[in-house]
């Protein structure tokens, strides 16, 4: 990885987010008050249902619109390349648009016009749970059959087949919403046209009891057992992941996607990152739901979280050859982010002011940690191609 600076301007390799729902942009602040009496819990699926009525107003106006005002803010953040885990396909009630990839090509024209590179992770959906029919909120994301899901696909990588700025991946979205022979289908697939592949895991404890009364496996088991793994596999989230789990992804080289920010605003739980570290697998970070635009802080808790639960402060392996952990996680935030989303390279350089406030009597040679462990995003200056 590579930091330059002229005196005036720190350049860094421009940021990543691999995992973006943009639509959620709308929601900002309307999901933090308590909903019912002082007794009801508030987690994630209590915030699920005020995420199910924004998806039910969308449009493919509306959609466009909540996308351009996530995008530019991600474009002042820093970043420049997003991976967009989308599954607002069709209408409120289920029925499929005329023109049935309308919301993908609103998102992919946000990005494209906001200056992203975007991988649009095509997104599959089937069911509210093992055994059960999609609930109201859930029938616009659900298709009924793989070969719906895969023509849309095929519709998409056609279309942005010359587009420099453009890829398109597969996105069975967890073991909940498709069954497992869905997930074999949607990975042989993305295999035989080497795709991005990625899947939310190990998300909520109640994920993985479900998992585990319909195939007697977790998550992250069924997917190895399944042949799904590969370095090209994103688990998205991994909150919840047993170190032998952590092993399976890092044997295959896949990816643990963080979404620090909002899984610390759903209240997830943390993510076992030195088990995943020391297992091999390659991390990178998401915004997620856009509960707060800061992607310096999303990768910074790649160490600060792990010094959470382990009580203990600079985690990562003196010994190991990342370089100093600063630039382990900038990496992990830009250039190995990027890989995730089917791209080569970050796309892009970041610059920062030398002169910034928060750079104030830093040294040189310690500016990139300055950076990550005492800055924000507020101190890009600009995303230059």
């Amino acid at each position: 990885m590579s930091l330059s600076s002229d005196g005036k301007l720190v350049r860094l390799p421009a940021l990543t987010t691999v995992h973006s729902h943009a639509f959620q942009r709308a929601m900002r602040g309307a999901a933090q008050r308590p909903r019912g009496s002082s007794g009801d819990r508030e987690d994630f699926w209590s915030w699920r249902g005020a995420m199910y009525r924004t998806a039910s107003s969308l449009t493919p106006e509306s959609i466009a619109e909540i996308s351009a005002v996530a995008f530019r803010e991600l474009r002042a953040a820093g970043v420049r390349t997003v991976g967009e885990f989308h599954y607002i396909h069709h209408q409120a009630d289920g029925t499929p648009y005329a023109d049935r990839t309308v919301m993908s090509d609103a998102v992919i024209a946000a990005a494209k016009d906001a200056g992203l590179r975007v991988a649009l992770l095509r997104v599959a959906y089937h069911r509210a749970g093992p055994g059960l029919p999609p609930e109201d909120g859930q029938r616009r994301f659900c298709d009924d059959s793989v070969d719906a899901v895969l023509r849309d696909v095929d519709t998409l990588r056609a279309r942005y087949a010359g587009d420099p700025d453009v890829r398109v991946g597969v996105a069975p979205h967890s073991v909940r919403a498709v069954p497992p022979s869905w997930i074999t289908e949607l990975a042989a697939y993305a295999n035989e046209h080497a795709l991005p592949l990625h899947m939310h895991v190990a998300e909520q404890p109640r994920e993985i009891d479900e998992c585990v009364s319909e195939t007697g496996k977790r998550p992250l088991e069924l997917l190895d057992h399944l042949g799904v793994l590969s370095d090209r596999f994103v688990a998205v989230h991994a909150t919840h992941l047993t170190p032998e789990e952590a092993k399976l992804l890092g044997r295959a080289r896949g990816f643990a996607c963080i979404c620090a920010t909002t899984e610390a605003d759903l209240g997830d739980g943390l993510p076992d990152l030195p088990a995943l570290r020391a297992a091999g697998a390659r991390l990178c970070t998401g915004i997620d739901s856009h509960v707060i635009t800061d992607l310096v802080a999303d990768l910074r808790a790649l160490e600060t979280l792990a010094r959470l639960r382990t009580q203990r402060r600079v985690t990562f392996d003196p010994g190991a050859k990342t370089g100093t952990p600063a630039e382990a996680l900038w990496r992990a935030g830009s250039i190995d982010g990027a890989r995730a989303c089917g791209f080569d390279d970050a796309g892009g350089t970041l610059a920062v002011r030398r002169d910034h406030p928060s750079l104030a009597l830093v040294e040189d040679d310690l500016v990139l940690d300055a950076i990550v462990f005492g800055g924000s995003s507020a101190m890009v200056d600009r995303v230059e191609p």
